[in-house]
């Protein structure tokens, strides 16, 4: 179970991989889960919630959102574009998943070059750190993040996981070659 958080919504969707959960404020998305075995799982991993559930914000329609994941998990192309809790946070790591989150499916990008494009070369480990971070895994895809040399390295959901996300989306990886 994480953090207590004041106003946060909690929902959870069945896609092909498992369940997913959602977690939202009255500003955008606060959490999107991984998918997981059972509803339950996907619960505790959202942050808990004190005070009234808030109306998801203009641009977040929870049940686009769950076909949306439905579908990517299904093999589909989908774009992600709901609106997100940047109050998460810090500065750095908002750059970092900006960055990340304009990835387009079927491309990968290293750690290197996120720190590059944020103007922080010489940050490639502290890209690995913001994006260990990610609330929204998926939403702003971390998966497409990869080692140098394409070499798959840390991911929430393991690196079986990111591998399988990665072939779905017709990433040919270093070691499928």
């Amino acid at each position: 179970m994480k953090d207590i958080h004041t106003g946060i919504g909690l929902t959870a969707c069945e896609t092909a991989w498992g369940w997913v959960g959602i977690a939202w404020s009255a500003r955008g998305l606060v959490a999107v889960t991984l998918p997981q075995p059972t509803r339950q799982a996907v619960l505790d991993h959202l942050p808990r919630s004190q005070g009234p559930v808030p109306a998801p914000p203009p641009g977040l329609d929870l049940v686009a959102l769950a076909h949306k994941l439905q579908r990517y998990f299904e093999g589909q192309a989908v774009d992600f574009d709901e609106p997100l809790d940047l109050n998460l946070g810090t500065e750095f790591q908002r750059r970092v998943w900006a960055i990340t989150r304009s990835i387009p499916r079927g491309q990968t990008m290293t750690y290197a070059e996120v720190a590059a494009r944020i103007g922080s070369p010489r940050a490639a480990r502290a890209v690995g750190q913001a994006l260990a971070r990610n609330p929204w895994p998926v939403i702003v895809p971390c998966h497409r993040v990869v080692g140098q040399g394409g070499q798959l390295t840390g991911f929430g959901g393991g690196l079986e996981m990111k591998r399988q996300m990665l072939r779905a989306e017709g990433v040919v990886l270093t070691s499928d070659r």
